[in-house]
This record gives C-alpha cells, sequence and structure tokens, in this order.
C-alpha cells in the first residue's frame, strides 16, 4: 500500500493534470490511499476528481481510501449531496 499525495491546488485548471497523474497511481496500487491532507486550494473539480478516481478504484475492485480530506472538500461534497459517496472512503 502506497500513499498517493494530492496537491497543494485542486481546482478546475488542475484537474486533468491531477487524475492524468492519480489514476495510474491507483491502477498500480491493491489498496490504493489518497492523501489529502495537502489540499487547501479547491473547488468543486476536486470533488470531480476524488469521485472519477473512486470510481476507477471500484472499477478494478478496490477501495479507494482518503485520508486527510480537509473540511471545505467534506462541505462541498455534503452541498453537491455526493457526501456518501466519499464517506465510505473517508478515513479522516
Amino acid at each position: 500500500m502506497a500513499v498517493i499525495a494530492l496537491p497543494a491546488e485542486l481546482t478546475m485548471a488542475q484537474a486533468s493534470r491531477a487524475l492524468q497523474a492519480l489514476l495510474p497511481a491507483i491502477a498500480a496500487d491493491a489498496e490504493p490511499v489518497l492523501d489529502a491532507s495537502a489540499l487547501q486550494t479547491l473547488d468543486s473539480a476536486a470533488i470531480a476528481v476524488l469521485l472519477e478516481c473512486r470510481r476507477m478504484a471500484a472499477e478494478q475492485g478496490r477501495v479507494l481510501r482518503v485520508e486527510g480530506l480537509p473540511e471545505k472538500a467534506l462541505a462541498l461534497a455534503r452541498l453537491y449531496g455526493v457526501a456518501g459517496l466519499l464517506s465510505d472512503t473517508a478515513t479522516d
């Protein structure tokens, strides 16, 4: 199990690059863990990236864990009605 760090900034401008980096790392790990503790600047794209990472891991029969998810990200997930999709992967 390797811990995969999210960047400090994850907005619409970085979403595509972040996915290009995250998806292969998640695919290569049998027990993927995302460390979101460095995440400081984010928007709804960060939630979309997390959901896509979760979807891809699930397609491969894996459970994606997210550690250190900041409150702002959790608040956005609740606002958009997807907190339940992330809550089973969040372990902070």
